[in-house]
């Protein structure tokens, strides 16, 4: 009788810390799912895919662009504002809404260049 009180006692004290390890393996599970918040965050921060000079690439790595609409938004430049994307048929607005994070339409060098050369002509 004392050995089976004695096991039941150790069988306790092994299954306590296994209990708590338990926990704090399910603790980190919910802390993923912030740091998944987090790291999308950081996704955010990422440099924008300049939609004027981006490859089909670099396109079909956004959300929702297939081959098709990378093909589209190539044929469809220059772009003076992301929302030419939905004004030209190329996407939808639900699309673009899912989109519009992570593109940009940048000026073209050819301003700049514009610029530099008018200098020179005087």
């Amino acid at each position: 009788m004392k050995s089976r009180i004695i096991l039941v006692a150790a069988l306790a004290a092994l299954a306590l810390p296994l209990v708590a390890f338990a926990d704090e393996a399910a603790k980190p599970a919910t802390g993923s799912t912030t740091t998944a918040h987090h790291s999308s965050s950081t996704h955010k921060s990422a440099p924008k895919v300049n939609l004027n000079s981006a490859s089909k690439e670099q396109l079909t790595k956004l959300p929702g662009i297939t081959d098709e609409t990378a093909d589209k938004i190539i044929g469809g430049r220059p772009f003076k504002g992301t929302n030419e994307l939905v004004s030209k048929s190329i996407v939808t607005q639900a699309e673009f809404d899912k989109l519009k994070g992570h593109v940009t339409v940048k000026s073209s060098s050819s301003k700049s260049s514009e610029a530099k050369s008018e200098p020179k002509k005087g």
